[in-house]
């Protein structure tokens, strides 16, 4: 079971604290705004929407160290745009583990 992680701001980062902690502020910031959207474009079953969500959700996906979610994403981004929503389930799931991890 895959869990967030800092592995790749870490890489990135070259031992940089500071700009660790920056990107860390912005997922912080962005994360729950586009949960949020996602869930109210999903009560409104507007697929297309949902999918540029998705977008948007699944670069933070890849920065948290998320492997098989991001390929999870990428497919559902375009289930979406064919209206198929199997996958819902699957990607609250990540969702939830990185809203734990960066909000609570």
């Amino acid at each position: 079971m895959e869990t967030p992680n800092l592995n790749y701001i870490k890489e990135l980062s070259g031992g940089d604290l500071a700009f660790e902690q920056n990107i860390l502020d912005v997922l912080k910031k962005e994360f729950p705004e586009e949960y949020s959207l996602f869930n109210k474009n999903f009560e409104k079953q507007d697929y297309n929407e949902l999918a540029n969500n998705v977008h948007k959700i699944k670069h933070k996906i890849s920065i948290l160290g998320f492997k098989k979610g991001l390929t999870l994403a990428s497919k559902f981004e375009k289930d979406l745009k064919k209206g198929d929503t199997k996958l819902y389930k699957d990607f609250i799931n990540i969702l939830n583990k990185i809203h734990v991890y960066l909000v609570v």
